[in-house]
């Protein structure tokens, strides 16, 4: 046998070799395509359709530091190295600081009952404190201040909608019906406006050309105020919106203690740069309701929505846009119990998402005794604060 019929036997062995590997070949399969994110403009900016579903999602949030000071704002401490080494008890003032993340998702889809929502917000946040010590004894305490630190996560709203359907635990109807109060930053300096957050059921009838009425029942909060048996506390309102601007009210009945309030509101468009609003509120107040179960003193407030001094009190503000980066914030209240509170402030957005606040506050008041008569003279006091928020 010569080279060349090696060679040629050589080649065809191979050749025979690599068909019958190529019969039992694995095939790949070919990549199923991407599915990327689609833009979701339905419901405004920022949303996008979840992969896979026709759910329209936004993710949102933002980063806050607040610094506060003065009487009304910041915190006192007692010198601690003077307490601490030779128990002096000297009073310093202090800032009041507060660090806070949040985050909110927004979810939404079209269904033949009408859009369909989950919106959810929580944040937690790190702040600065005032805590007491106790010198004197359980039922004669002498307090002394002293600054902390403490850290806390909340489930700020959680809120299901289907329709004119609302099932949630967020700000009670009796402040969000009448659009909480003015755009500062401390809008319950002086004189508070609404009982906080509560478990709700609601529903809300949109009649068009810019009527709308809600009833809805709730819960309540806290030792006094949380119902006691199936009876909820009971919600209704109704606003009108025009160009001119908005008219709104709410009453809300405590259930617990069977107590009545309401308020009313107006705002006004007086031109493109100003806005203002006036809300007034109304309540029977009743002192010999308004006491503490366990201590027999009274409490000051007899009612879940009652929550500002005396029968009556009134809130008033407004904003001024300078330009498209500058606002001026400002607000006014005083209720029948002398108490007044007020608060200006500028609201500067340095490049888009991040804001600079600056606020300035004073608040007065007496206090009162047990049946609401004066106790001593009037007391005040003035009140620094400064944001800076970036938001998402």
């Amino acid at each position: 046998m010569n080279i060349k019929s090696l060679l040629l036997g050589s080649a065809a062995a191979l050749v025979a070799v690599s068909g019958a590997r190529a019969a039992d070949a694995i095939v790949v399969a070919e990549p199923e395509p991407a599915e990327y994110v689609r833009i979701c403009d339905v419901y405004g900016a920022g949303y996008f359709y979840i992969p896979g579903t026709e759910t329209c999602l936004k993710i949102g949030g933002y980063l806050r530091y607040d610094i506060g000071v003065g009487d009304v704002l910041g915190i006192e401490s007692v010198d601690k190295k003077d307490f601490y080494n030779t128990r002096d008890v000297d009073i310093n003032d202090t800032y009041f600081k507060r660090m806070r993340a949040q985050l909110t998702f927004d979810a939404r889809s079209e269904t033949e009952y009408g859009t369909l929502r989950g919106y959810i917000a929580t944040y937690y946040q790190r702040d600065s404190v005032e805590n007491n010590y106790n010198l004197g004894t359980t039922t004669d305490p002498d307090l002394v201040p002293y600054s902390t630190t403490e850290s806390s996560w909340a489930l700020e709203h959680a809120i299901i909608q289907l329709g004119g359907l609302t099932i949630a635990y967020t700000d009670s109807l009796f402040e969000t019906l009448t659009d909480s109060a003015g755009s500062v930053i401390n809008d319950d300096i002086g004189v508070s406006y609404s009982p906080g957050k509560t478990h709700l059921i609601a529903y809300t009838f949109d009649g068009g050309n810019g009527f709308s009425a809600t009833i809805g029942v709730e819960e309540g909060s806290g030792e006094y105020y949380t119902i006691d048996s199936y009876v909820p506390h009971v919600v209704a309102g109704a606003s009108f919106t025009q160009g001119w601007g908005k008219i709104s009210g709410v009453i809300g009945y405590d259930s617990v203690w069977g107590e009545v309030a309401g308020k009313l509101r107006v705002d006004f468009n007086v031109n493109e740069a100003l806005s203002l609003w006036i809300m007034a509120g109304l309540q029977d107040y009743d002192f010999d309701r308004a006491y503490d179960l366990g201590t027999a003193t009274k409490l000051g407030r007899s009612g879940y929505y009652g929550v500002w001094g005396g029968d009556w009190a009134v809130w008033g503000g407004g904003k001024y846009q300078f330009n498209e980066k500058a606002a001026l914030d400002f607000q006014l209240a005083y209720d029948d119990h002398e108490n007044f509170g007020a608060a200006v402030g500028v609201n500067y957005a340095l490049v888009p998402g991040f804001n600079i606040r600056p606020e300035v506050v004073y608040e007065s008041g007496y206090v009162r005794d047990v049946n609401g008569d004066k106790v001593g003279s009037k007391q005040d006091g003035w009140g620094g604060y400064l944001r800076f928020q970036r938001s998402f």
